[in-house]
């Protein structure tokens, strides 16, 4: 059986970014991991692989 990751968009209230998130089942849980998606407007989970990425149109405000 193969499992894919999942993608995920993002909107400037969900940073800082971590993953897992609060809306992440518990049966899927890891250590908690705070991704950088500011530099590519994507990030990718080294635990789980799930893909984060920005939905179009958003702005960071106060980050580097």
């Amino acid at each position: 059986m193969t499992q894919t990751a999942s993608v995920i968009e993002i909107g400037a209230e969900d940073i800082p970014l971590h993953c897992p998130t609060a809306k992440t089942p518990a049966w899927s849980y890891h250590p908690r991991v705070y991704l950088d998606i500011g530099d590519t407007g994507e990030a990718k989970c080294p635990y789980c692989g799930t893909v984060y990425k920005l939905k179009p149109g958003t702005v960071l405000k106060g980050h580097h």
